[in-house]
């Protein structure tokens, strides 16, 4: 048998790598273009609960066809209390294989993937069915995705007022700070919800909940606006899909199924169902599905994560990481 080696990114590479927000952008909006022309295959994450503390790992899975051309699997963590040990919540891996010979090419640190991809995916949906004209962003939590929620959309939407907020004040105060010093820009910390999301043009959920609790008020949500709800644990009141123009999300096989996830409820009660939902994100990325069509649109967008985002962004950084001689080299075979 031929000698099989394959690549270990850790997380200082990933650092190393220095990727621009343009490239992470283009990775996950061709990912998302090939899963709306079908050239992909998805299974719905599954969940492992070990039990020996308050989170649980996901186990994600799927493959790109070419120009990508990889299978990857991701298994990622999700501790609530991690920051208690100065750890991150979500800390995992990401393998890429060969999807013809199975042959493993890759071994890469996935929280940094995990939080640059959820905050592409945010962004990529406000290009598609947010107002052009957004000037106001709300967004709730503060952990790692969170950062590149606030920094990928304000990247596409050059915002003039940016909200934030998070359960610890000594969490959103830091994050606001670094946020005003990597955007060069004044962002606001706020010290509740209401004055984060009221009126914003687009409003962010990535709160970090122990229990579903309706904290994000429908009320609050103006006209015209583009809201993402997209915490482990539902935040948002059952009200909220009725006053949407168009729902969407990034994968029903996975929305529709499981334990997790902000839009849970709604599922359960009918208020998403095939019939209500507008287009996967993909479709609408793929030129498929139609995208907002008028500023008085009041649209949604619910992600959980696709096992395609990060695979597609893993694959970017390999090459990116080849091209300039960062990570390691191990024989597998």
């Amino acid at each position: 048998m031929p000698p099989i080696y394959i690549s270990y990114l850790n997380r200082l590479d990933i650092d190393e790598l220095k990727i621009a927000d343009e490239e992470i952008l283009a990775a996950i909006e061709t990912s998302l273009a090939a899963q709306g022309r079908g050239d992909t295959v998805i299974e719905p994450r599954v969940h492992l609960e070990p039990g020996a503390a308050n989170g649980h790992f996901n186990v994600l899975r799927g493959a790109i066809k070419p120009p990508v051309d990889r299978a990857g699997v991701k298994i990622v963590g999700d501790f609530v209390d991690n920051y208690k040990l100065g750890l991150h919540s979500e800390l995992g891996i990401l393998a890429l294989f060969d999807p013809r010979t199975g042959a493993p090419k890759a071994i890469m640190d996935a929280s940094g993937i995990t939080d640059m991809r959820t905050g592409a995916v945010t962004a990529i949906g406000a290009k598609y069915l947010a107002r052009k004209n957004s000037k106001i962003l709300g967004h709730i939590g503060a952990r790692g995705t969170a950062y590149w929620n606030v920094r990928l959309l304000d990247h596409l939407f050059d915002f003039d007022e940016i909200r934030v907020h998070s359960r610890r004040e000594e969490s959103r105060n830091s994050f606001a700070d670094r946020l005003s010093q990597d955007l060069g820009k004044k962002v606001l910390a706020t010290a509740d919800w209401k004055s984060c999301l009221e009126g914003a043009d687009i409003v962010v959920e990535a709160s970090r909940l122990d229990k579903p609790t309706p904290m994000l008020k429908t009320e609050w949500i103006k006209k015209g606006a583009f809201v993402v709800p997209y915490g482990t644990m539902s935040a948002i009141e059952l009200s909220l899909t009725d006053i949407m123009t168009k729902l969407v999300v990034d994968d029903w096989g996975q929305c529709k199924g499981g334990k997790f996830g902000s839009l849970r409820a709604h599922v359960e009660a009918g208020k998403l169902s095939e019939k209500t939902l507008h287009a996967e994100l993909g479709q609408i990325v793929a030129g498929l599905k139609s995208g907002r069509e008028s500023d008085a649109e009041t649209n949604l967008l619910w992600h959980r994560g696709l096992s395609l985002s990060d695979i597609a962004l893993g694959h970017a950084m390999l090459e990116k990481a080849e091209r300039i001689g960062v990570g390691q080299r191990l024989r597998f075979a």
